[in-house]
């Protein structure tokens, strides 16, 4: 049986851990603050330059908005519509995009990669210069996108044809 002493030991660096905790978890410096969008309406806004790493865009509607040198990386943007977006410069990678619509969007000299965009559409699209190294679209969209793929990514030096494996 435990003594006085080493119950209220137990108790003193329990109660010590759990100030320790949320103390650290009300440092600023640790804060993370993921931009919710989900849903939203975004036509027409404009989100240049914008730090927008992780936020989620899934099923939103951003048709023509302007990202134009945003950071979308590790984004989720699953079931939305970038119809007409003006997206040059954009940093996609590592971004969950399937069944998103990018239709008619200028996507030159963007950063797609490492990213999912399964079942993506791109007819279009303003592709010149995006690098696509490493991310998992539909045959049909890459076959479409290879007729007319030109130019080399400005910050990764990478051929927008080899990017998508075009012949």
């Amino acid at each position: 049986m435990m003594g006085f002493h080493r119950w209220a030991r137990v108790i003193g660096t329990g109660i010590g851990l759990v100030a320790l905790l949320l103390g650290l978890t009300s440092l600023p410096g640790l804060a993370i603050a993921v931009e919710d969008y989900t849903y939203a309406d975004l036509g027409h806004r404009s989100f240049v330059g914008e730090d927008l790493t992780g936020a989620s865009l899934a099923a939103a509607d951003a048709r023509e908005a302007d990202f134009a040198g945003a950071d979308l990386s590790q984004t989720i943007l699953t079931k939305g519509s970038f119809y007409k977006a003006h997206m040059p410069g954009v940093n996609l990678t590592e971004s969950f995009a399937d069944r998103v619509i990018f239709d008619g969007a200028d996507l030159t000299d963007a950063i797609v990669v490492d990213a999912i965009m399964t079942s993506s559409t791109f007819s279009e699209a303003i592709i010149d210069g995006a690098d696509f190294s490493g991310t998992i679209l539909d045959r049909y969209q890459i076959s479409k996108m290879c007729d007319r793929a030109t130019g080399t990514n400005s910050v990764t030096g990478v051929a927008t044809r080899d990017s998508l494996g075009c012949p």
